[in-house]
């Protein structure tokens, strides 16, 4: 199928500078945007605490959401559960019920019930379980009541087998736990029938998951910026790094301005936009190097013309196919799906503008600024 007909000549770089200074813009306000507001961090990056669940009663996402902020959560997110009514997934930035001063207090506490006999006390990430190692057989119950002394919610206390010393593990109310205690309170007869799903990442863990997702995009872009060099030649390498980096941050800052969450999925989204960008740049440099070849009294900038104008059938039909699926992902999809649909919907449109004026129009600038012979002399 071909839309453009053969021996079609369109002069693309006639169009650069206006493409390229609104693309530029874009690219600005996206840097804009991502240092404020800022992005929308998921619990994977952020931490904090996600449940699902399902209520006994007519409810609404402003209900719920109302009925979080009252009991004192701050910007939680409520989510409806498609094809499931009255199920919604709840994101709140809380981890643990167990904030660093109470649980010295409980520590302090422990330490004054069990006398010499306490050794060690663990606080699982999550705050919703206690380990305590002691040096003598001690009572669940009076563990219990220590903990409890201490302000501490304890549900059960469990004597844990397969150590020297004896351990003792402690179950917490959690997050989990209160907040639909809370909204028990809050619904009444529409209160949530049970719990069920539940995740929590903590603060530590987002921070290192977001400074991994970060050194994934640049080792990306460092190692594709190297293929392209070895592949073709250095001039043709700043392009399309630039027009793949270009894509990425457009992408994210269109997520930024709609208030869409980042997590895990979205960087998963931003790598699979850069290897598309990537690889519709090399067609048109695969193009652009065969006709530096065949035809040898053109100058780099008519060459990029005659090239593009050669590829542009095939960029045509394969950014159309390409976005029939995406869009099909994203109105029959639900979820994470929907979540990268819309990601990669975007970055196909504009990786398709930035391959043609953005990564060529680079490649000749350095091929006129540092590759020519009015450069080198």
């Amino acid at each position: 199928m071909e839309f453009v007909k053969a021996g079609t000549y369109i002069d693309f770089m006639k169009y650069r500078a206006p493409v390229v200074s609104f693309l530029a813009v874009l690219a600005v306000g996206s840097l804009i945007l991502l240092v404020a507001p800022g992005p929308n961090y998921g619990i994977d990056f952020a931490g904090g605490t996600e449940l699902q669940l399902g209520f006994a009663g007519e409810t609404s996402p402003a209900e719920v959401r109302a009925a979080l902020e009252d009991a004192g959560y701050s910007r939680p997110d409520v989510i409806s559960v498609e094809g499931a009514p009255n199920e919604y997934i709840i994101r709140v930035q809380e981890v643990s019920s167990l904030p660093a001063d109470q649980v010295e207090k409980i520590r302090e506490s422990v330490q004054a019930a069990l006398g010499d006999t306490f050794r060690e006390m663990k606080v699982s990430p999550g705050g919703d379980k206690i380990t305590l190692r002691v040096s003598g057989e001690v009572s669940p119950q009076r563990i219990q009541e220590a903990l409890t002394a201490g302000g501490a919610h304890v549900r059960s206390v469990n004597s844990l087998a397969g150590s020297r010393d004896p351990r003792y593990e402690a179950q917490l109310v959690g997050v989990a736990d209160e907040v639909v205690d809370q909204l028990s309170t809050a619904f009444g007869d529409r209160a949530p029938e049970g719990v069920l799903r539940v995740e929590w990442v903590g603060p530590k863990a987002g921070q290192q998951l977001r400074d991994a997702a970060i050194q994934s995009l640049l080792y990306a872009i460092a190692f594709i910026m190297l293929y392209v060099a070895f592949r073709f030649d250095l001039r043709f390498a700043p392009g399309g790094v630039i027009a793949m980096f270009h894509d990425a941050l457009i992408t994210l800052g269109i997520y930024v301005l709609l208030e869409k969450e980042v997590n895990l999925t979205t960087v998963a989204a931003l790598l699979t936009i850069m290897g598309y960008s990537i690889n519709d740049t090399i067609v048109v440099y695969d193009r652009i190097r065969e006709n530096m070849v065949r035809v040898r009294d053109k100058s780099l900038r008519e060459l990029i013309n005659i090239s593009t104008s050669q590829m542009l059938s095939r960029t045509i039909v394969t950014s159309l196919t390409t976005i029939l699926s995406v869009t099909a992902f994203f109105f029959l999809g639900t979820g994470v799906i929907q979540d990268i649909a819309f990601a990669l919907g975007i970055g196909i449109l504009i990786g398709t503008f930035s391959s043609i004026f953005i990564a060529a129009p680079i490649t000749e600038f350095m091929d006129r600024r540092f590759f020519s012979r009015v450069a080198r002399a």
